[in-house]
């Protein structure tokens, strides 16, 4: 007799997500319900923060560009003669400056540099908290699988739009926080009584069905530059645009000049040199362009064969890699911002308290017309962005039903609501749902475990920090660029033989990378379906308006639903048809 076939053990992680879906927390998650399971959570939780783990450097470093809170007190009087130390500096030819607004341009006084360098790091705490912070309330309320941050094209907005090149815009860094903070507050009030998701609504089909593909080749044409990508695409001044991917020595940085009459040049006030954007030559021999392909083709091989965790692979081996010195693509180069790049990432963990960004706006300023255009620039950006890519990336998941609508939105539009008032009293610009949410989408997040995950790394990034904000470009570019190949599938969506949702529809998709701005895509698709579509909008409503009065005093029930019209008087259905 043959002996009884013995059941097939299950593996750890089998156990583990079998046990999970049984608990509360599983519950409440709704694992079974969604097909996930916990360990799918957590992949995908660490692949979207790894993806948009760039964030805490580069949103601390273009805020502290503004000044934060230092001002002229914070510079130190300097002698005439540079090489000249201060306390020698009696001699009638070496005079003791006292400083003015000069000493926060170029050159930068030592002391107002210090400030800065204190101010990066409250910055950059505050970025973490303030992505902590929403991604928890996502994760908890709304059981959304999106991940939250300050975000891209708000913070440059508000460091050299509104408050300028260490202070030298119209709005002062604290009347800024100001007016975030009460833009916030009143985008939670429409998030609360339900209205903001109304407006979200009144957003053309045209434009909501290509809104993805425009963030998609967003993030391509982000992950194709150097400052975020692999490089591939660098500055024309012809062309705006062209073919990169040249070594870093080959690159030249520009700057807003001016030349006087005896021949010097010195940078215009409050103009920002820029980086390394400008290839002399050897385009396409970059060692660090050629190992980001190399996690391209890492991360395209293992999404062809299905492999979970494709995303991760190919970030870690590029960052890894980069890590080494003394190599052509080493993350720490042998100069002193690599140098001390690198000396930062050797401390592996650092702890900073906020000292000068928290809590620092002011409501003085109050009256001045430049302060109510940056709140009310704020407001449209944010309702326009953040609705924009939170539809997106719930329509991206499978979340979104017929009617528009998908479960969790309310919490969903609670939770940036909430982090941008918590963002502006720790000193960060409008924190918002991350397009970079669609990295752990694609790896199968599902529920608010994913937004939780990335909540605990982003806990996890007060005490690592250092190893964090060391992620190259060129290992979180290829991942950007690939999320953007995913994200174009909508447009099959689209009527492509209708020219009134096809231009539209167009605008939206191009403008949105061109423009460096999701809500300018949005404006100019909205705008020309408006346009488009005015003229037929005049005429149903005179239509209707003409009918009425003709049967008027006729003991006429008129029905008008749309360009549906019925005409009953008495017990006769005298008309039934399109007008």
């Amino acid at each position: 007799m043959a002996a009884d076939a013995q059941p097939q053990k299950l593996s750890l992680p089998s156990r583990l997500n079998s046990y999970v879906a049984s608990t509360r927390i599983g519950k409440h998650f709704k694992l079974t319900e969604r097909n996930t399971t916990f360990t799918t959570e957590l992949r995908a939780g660490t692949a979207t923060f790894l993806t948009m783990a760039y964030i805490l450097a580069v949103n601390a470093s273009i805020l502290a560009d503004s000044g934060g809170t230092c001002t002229v007190s914070d510079c130190l009087p300097l002698c005439s003669d540079p090489s000249v130390p201060i306390a020698n500096c009696t001699d009638p030819g070496h005079r003791l400056i006292q400083p003015d607004d000069s000493c926060k341009f170029n050159p930068v006084n030592p002391g107002y540099s210090a400030c800065l360098h204190r101010t990066r790091k409250d910055l950059l705490v505050a970025t973490v908290l303030s992505s902590l912070v929403g991604c928890l309330i996502m994760g908890i309320f709304a059981n959304l699988p999106l991940a939250l941050a300050p975000g891209m094209g708000a913070n440059a907005y508000f460091a050299y739009s509104v408050v300028g090149f260490h202070g030298s815009g119209n709005v002062p860094y604290k009347s800024a926080l100001t007016a975030i903070f009460m833009e916030g507050l009143i985008f939670l009030f429409l998030s609360a009584i339900g209205f903001r998701a109304k407006l979200a609504k009144l957003v053309p089909e045209p434009v909501r069905l290509s809104a993805s593909a425009g963030i998609g080749l967003f993030l391509a044409f982000i992950g194709l530059q150097n400052n975020e990508g692999i490089g591939l695409i660098g500055y024309s001044p012809s062309t705006l645009v062209t073919l990169g991917a040249c070594p870093r020595s080959s690159r030249a940085m520009l700057a807003p000049v001016i030349t006087s009459v005896n021949g010097t040049v010195s940078l215009i006030q409050g103009g920002t040199v820029s980086d390394d954007i400008l290839c002399m030559n050897h385009r396409m021999e970059s060692p660090t362009f050629w190992l980001g392909i190399i996690g391209f083709v890492i991360i395209a091989f293992c999404l062809m064969k299905n492999i979970k965790g494709a995303m991760i692979y190919g970030i870690v081996f590029v960052t890894v890699i980069s890590w080494f010195r003394n190599t052509a693509v080493t993350a720490f180069p042998n100069t002193e911002l690599g140098n001390s790049a690198h000396q930062y990432f050797k401390k592996v963990v650092d702890v900073h308290v906020i000292k000068g960004t928290a809590g620092a706006l002011t409501f003085k300023g109050m009256n001045k017309g430049t302060f109510w255009e940056a709140l009310f620039t704020f407001l449209y950006v944010d309702i326009l962005d953040t609705t924009g890519t939170l539809y997106s990336m719930a329509k991206f998941a499978g979340f979104v039903d017929i009617n528009g609508n998908f479960e969790g939105q309310y919490f969903a539009f609670m939770a940036d609501a909430s982090s941008i008032v918590v963002g502006s009293l720790l000193g960060t610009s409008p924190v918002t749902a991350f397009i970079e949410s669609s990295t752990g989408i694609r790896e199968g997040g599902r529920t608010g475990l994913t937004a939780l995950t990335v909540a605990g790394y982003f806990f996890l990034a007060f005490f690592f920090t250092p190893l964090l904000a060391s992620i190259p470009a060129w290992a979180v570019g290829p991942p950007l660029i690939l999320v953007g190949v995913m994200m174009m599938r909508c447009v099959v969506e689209i009527k492509w033989d209708d020219m009134r949702q096809a231009i539209p529809a167009f605008l939206t998709i191009i403008l949105m990378p061109l423009t460096y701005s999701i809500a300018y895509g949005l404006i100019g698709g909205i705008g020309m379906y408006i346009v488009l579509n005015i003229w037929d909008w005049g005429e149903e409503i005179l239509g209707k308006y003409v009918i009425k009065k003709e049967l008027e005093g006729q003991n006429s029930q008129i029905i008008m639903k749309e360009n549906h019209i019925i005409i009953d008087q008495g017990d006769d259905r005298v008309y039934e048809g399109s007008i």
